[in-house]
């Protein structure tokens, strides 16, 4: 599976130390690495679809300063989609009052009628732009000018129930101002609390105290703070290997 990485903060911290380790971990996760930093509402992505620690870009990016208050990154493991640059993640689109919506995935949709139609319209071919496509296309549904930030908490709550039965969805989202944060998977997400706010990530990335989020609820961050404790679901996602044997075949690319 892939790994996740995310900042939440008041003011910006430099993030050189955790992009480090994190990409390092990209030796087990070699489809593709992405960073999107997020200050101000701007959406800036770099990725590559080749491994991490492989890629001279990346060495030479992280070389220089990164300070950031808002920030996700994602190494990919692919499951579903060919290793390509449309495959790679972050993933961004705008609605149609203009907001960007950013987001990294790790996961797997082994069925969800809510997500088929768009497989026809992303750029790509993984289930985790499928996510954000309906993210999106839902917002734009809502009429989104007129939708206050706690609307816009609770949409994102309700999508995150409606596509988690039988499907893992460890996300990490921004819609410009706030990261959401979900996973449903025990083990699989983790966030290290700092004076200036929060740093999560799949696996701990230093010695520092970091403690597991809460299973199947959405977390919502604002400048550090969380703003918003989404309805906690039943949706439990237990890793089969039955089940990802199944799907690896029938997206194998012959």
């Amino acid at each position: 599976m892939c790994e996740l990485f995310g900042v939440s903060t008041e003011t910006k911290i430099r993030i050189n130390s955790y992009l480090d380790t994190f990409f390092k971990r990209s030796v087990e996760h070699h489809n593709g690495w992405g960073l999107a930093l997020l200050d101000g509402g701007y959406s800036s992505i770099e990725k590559e679809p080749i491994r991490a620690v492989d890629s001279q870009y990346l060495k030479n990016r992280l070389t220089g300063n990164i300070d950031t208050s808002a920030c996700i990154a994602h190494i990919r493991n692919a499951t579903i989609g060919d290793v390509s640059f449309s495959n790679t993640h972050p993933f961004s689109l705008t609605d149609i009052s203009g907001r960007r919506w950013t987001l990294v995935h790790n996961g797997t949709i082994f069925d969800s009628p809510l997500l088929s139609p768009y497989l026809h319209e992303q750029a790509g071919t993984t289930d985790s732009e499928r996510i954000l496509y309906y993210i999106v296309d839902s917002v734009n549904s809502s009429c989104p000018e007129s939708l206050t930030e706690q609307d816009r908490h609770e949409l994102i709550d309700r999508i995150i129930r409606d596509i988690t039965p039988e499907n893992k969805v460890n996300i990490l989202l921004y819609d410009g101002e706030d990261l959401y944060v979900h996973k449903n998977e025990a083990g699989t997400l983790f966030r290290s609390i700092l004076p200036e706010g929060a740093v999560f990530a799949t696996h701990p990335l230093d010695s520092s105290a970091w403690e597991e989020i809460p299973q199947n609820t959405l977390l919502v961050y604002k400048s550090g703070r969380l703003v918003y404790q989404g309805t906690p679901h039943a949706n439990t996602y237990v890793h089969d290997e039955e089940k990802m044997k199944l799907i690896y075949l029938d997206h194998a690319v012959l």
